[in-house]
């Protein structure tokens, strides 16, 4: 099956009516639908890209047709079906959630009102909670919380890129936003309103001098928005920023209590 894909995505002159090639495309979703694949997964304590995954997602898109979706009296017209059968998995699904065929929730997961694209691996234990989004191919570990109206970035393309990762015990506070492959490390905590892109400058400031770090957050910090001067040609300007403040206490380990965790550096959740 991944030979049958990445030779298919890779050929300049893709034949996708072939039987072998929509078998395989179709079970790799269906696999990537079950969490038995994975967009990303740890491997020897390092995050591996399964490109052929990305691949096969892509070559879904192309080969689907557009039709007509009912939930209820909402219509939809798309070419990628929605999940089903939540009681049996398991999953706690408030309504109008959406999450689509080829995203992975694991059974003690809780979605509220929110989006879950194609290619999403949400862990148990995970609250979505209401109008957060969980974008194509964001990796979501366990007993995490993304607050009300959190946007986790899909990375669908290129395949090789890296998709935004959010390890276990990790709190994002509302309205933060999370995209460009950014990797938020287990237990950070993020206060509401930090973004984080690939260009954001995230500074520990923690020390006597600042230092930098570029497209993570490391383990257990404790982040709030910040800004940084930049001059541009007509002036001097300020860029958002997310500053590391702290480190999580171990009394704040636990994720009911991670709203104490930011209370203890005086930051708003």
């Amino acid at each position: 099956m991944e030979n049958i894909i990445h030779e298919t995505y890779t050929s300049e002159n893709r034949d996708l009516n072939k039987p072998e090639v929509k078998k395989a495309i179709l079970e790799a979703i269906e696999l990537l639908d079950q969490g038995k694949i994975r967009v990303a997964e740890p491997v020897d304590g390092k995050w591996q890209v399964n490109i052929w995954v990305k691949e096969a997602i892509l070559l879904y898109f192309a080969i689907m047709e557009m039709k007509t979706i009912h939930a209820g009296d909402i219509e939809y017209w798309d070419k990628i079906p929605l999940k089903k059968d939540y009681g049996q998995r398991k999953v706690r699904v408030v309504p109008p959630a959406v999450a689509r065929y080829g995203s992975f929730i694991e059974s003690g997961a809780i979605l509220m009102p929110s989006y879950v694209n194609i290619g999403a691996y949400v862990a148990t234990g995970t609250m979505v909670d209401t109008w957060a989004t969980v974008g194509s191919c964001a990796q979501v570990g366990k007993n995490v919380h993304l607050s009300g109206g959190v946007g986790i970035g899909g990375v669908l393309e290129p395949p090789q890129a890296n998709p935004v990762i959010i390890e276990d015990n990790a709190f994002l506070g509302s309205r933060c936003v999370v995209v460009e492959g950014i990797h938020v490390e287990e237990g950070a905590v993020l206060g509401s309103g930090v973004i984080l892109t690939a260009s954001t400058k995230i500074i520990d400031v923690t020390g006597k001098e600042p230092v930098y770090i570029k497209g993570r957050i490391p383990r257990n910090s404790v982040v709030i928005p910040g800004s940084i001067p930049k001059e541009f040609p007509a002036g001097q300007y300020h860029v958002p920023a997310a500053l590391i403040i702290g480190q999580r206490k171990p009394s704040t380990d636990l994720k009911t209590s991670l709203n104490q965790a930011l209370r203890d550096f005086e930051v708003s959740v």
